[in-house]
Order: C-alpha cells, then structure tokens, then sequence
C-alpha cells in the first residue's frame, strides 16, 4: 500500500490548522521551526513588519563547532539553548510557537523543552 500520498495529505492539513492559529506580533512573535533529515533550524518572526528577528541552524559556523551532526535530538536541545540566548539578548521573552507540518515529537519536543528551560515563554 502506498502512504506517502496519506502522509502528504495529513502534512498539509496539519501546516494549514497550525498557521492558521500562529500568528507573530510585536508583543509576542513567532517561533518557526525547520527540520530536515540533516539539520534543524528555527526563526523568531514578526508577522506585522515582515522581519526575521533571531535566526539560528545547525549549519551556522559557531552552532557547527558544539554539535557534530545536525540530524538529532542533541543538536535540537543545544539549538533550542541557543536561540533563547539570542532571543533574550534581543529583549524577546514570550513566543508563540510555530511547529509548522512537524508533529511535536521527538526533535521538535526537545527542542521547544530546551527553549523553554533558558528562559522563553510559550
């Protein structure tokens, strides 16, 4: 039997009831999450203006000398330390969290566990 047309159809209805719910303001943007089967990445976004705030991946240089592998668990958890740093440095601390068509499961779990752990707020 043939799933991938089932799992696309499930990917696209779960992107559009998330972004339909997730919006970024001033007061609180938006948290996007970007995963791939080698690397993960996520953006702090204000919807209103149109701008990226705080940014970070694994395929940045100074993120590439803590995590080795880009792929895992690990490296989401250290990510997620990382980009609470930078977005606490920008005197952001309340986000709403954009999961985008990822189940909140296994990487994007710990990583929103270690965001909230440095100090963000969802």
């Amino acid at each position: 039997m043939d799933n991938k047309g089932i799992v696309n159809k499930q990917r696209i209805r779960r992107r559009f009831r998330v972004r339909n719910a997730v919006r970024g303001i001033a007061d609180r943007p938006r948290l996007c999450v970007q995963r791939t089967l080698k690397h993960f990445g996520c953006q702090v976004i204000n919807d209103e203006a149109g701008r990226t705030l705080v940014s970070a991946t694994t395929r940045d240089k100074d993120v590439r000398t803590k995590i080795p592998y880009g792929g895992n668990i690990a490296a989401a958890t250290e990510l997620g330390k990382i980009v609470a740093e930078k977005a606490l440095a920008a005197g952001i601390k309340q986000v709403k969290f954009d999961r985008g068509t990822s189940r909140y499961h296994g990487r994007v779990a710990a990583f929103a566990t270690a965001a909230r752990e440095a100090g963000l707020d969802f």
